[in-house]
């Protein structure tokens, strides 16, 4: 890359549990021979999903260019966070030949966009592409895509429905902002799931907008890199629920770490997260655990009470065998003592 080139950085964002860190992870891994650097924005006070990638960390992504911000959403810390963080990343050498940005499953991608036109970076980088990822189950089930007419007949049955959820409206901007949508866990919606997803998509793009389908994350990495969007200067074609405003706030969220000692038994970790994603309607449970005996670490990820988990890689030499569970929901569910006393219960006493 001449050293007077732009910097293609892609953006993937989609709503929690979708599957950015997964699809992320295999491009670290088919990168054919692109020196990669990642930005990993993390909504809690842990980055998770960081350790998650700097243990597949690459002769072509080395550790060093996988980069977390961890202070808050990283369209509303752009000034502290976003623009240092992106001036290191360009100043590494080598240099990157492409940034991939991991937002968070809340962010809004649109004030995202707009701080690429901050002085200090515009003539460096530019927006290759925005890839919006969506789990096709949840799609199809209309979780996140009410129908205007919809919403408007449950506003008259029931006065709790008078409001569009913080959901929907955070994954129509995403889908508002995207160059090409990715479709994941087509596996678990079935052909007749991914139909309905197409056509929820379809109903809210502004534009029409290119639809995969992608399994445990696996696209060939010519589809979604190189599309020369430049989408920094095609904003007016990406509406968002949020324009005209200076910022937007996160409050209908919080999130709660937990710190765990070891566990005995994977499963009986697994039913805990599950009771938990049931009884305190939490959204997103996603970290790691140590298992007695065990030498490899467990990851956990969750949406909702649908968990997956699988030994991801060993403990480090001298690493402290402590897990740490990341739990998001929406404000008014979060009760931090109830969550503790699920997932990291006292140990009774006995006699």
């Amino acid at each position: 890359m001449s050293d007077l080139a732009k910097i293609p950085v892609t953006v993937v964002t989609g709503f929690l549990g979708s599957g950015k860190t997964t699809l992320i992870s295999h491009l670290l891994r088919n990168s054919g021979g692109r020196r990669l650097a990642v930005v990993v924005n993390e909504f809690g006070d842990v980055g998770v999903d960081g350790e998650i990638l700097k243990g597949c960390a690459l002769p072509d992504c080395p550790e060093d260019n996988i980069v977390e911000l961890a202070n808050g959403c990283i369209c509303c810390t752009v000034a502290d966070d976003f623009i240092p963080t992106i001036e290191a990343l360009m100043a590494l050498d080598p240099r990157p030949d492409h940034i991939l940005i991991e937002t968070s499953g809340l962010a809004l991608p649109k004030p995202l966009l707009k701080a690429f036109d901050w002085p200090p970076i515009r003539s460096r980088v530019t927006v290759d592409g925005v890839i919006a990822l969506a789990d096709a189950e949840a799609v199809a089930a209309g979780r996140f895509a009410p129908s205007p007419a919809a919403v408007e007949a449950q506003r008259l049955a029931d006065d709790s429905l008078d409001h569009e959820t913080p959901l929907s409206e955070v994954f129509e901007d995403q889908i508002a902002c995207a160059d090409i949508v990715v479709l994941t866990k087509p596996d678990l919606a079935g052909p007749e799931g991914v139909a309905k997803a197409r056509a929820v998509i379809a109903a809210e793009a502004p534009r029409p907008l290119p639809v995969i389908e992608a399994a445990e994350g696996v696209v060939d990495p010519r589809v979604i890199l190189g599309l020369g969007a430049a989408a920094e200067d095609d904003l007016v074609a990406r509406p968002s629920h949020h324009d005209g405003e200076a910022e937007h706030d996160h409050e209908d969220f919080e999130s709660v770490v937990v710190d765990l000692p070891e566990v005995a038994d994977p499963a009986e970790l697994v039913a805990r997260v599950e009771r938990l994603a049931r009884e305190r309607n939490v959204l997103r449970i996603k970290g790691y655990a140590a298992v007695e005996g065990k030498p490899m670490r467990l990851l956990v990820q969750a949406v909702g009470a649908r968990v997956r988990w699988q030994y991801d890689r060993p403990w480090g030499p001298g690493a402290a065998r402590l897990g740490r569970l990341v739990v998001i929901a929406e404000h008014d569910d979060v009760d931090e003592a109830a969550i503790r006393a699920i997932l990291a219960p006292e140990p009774q006493a006995v006699g």
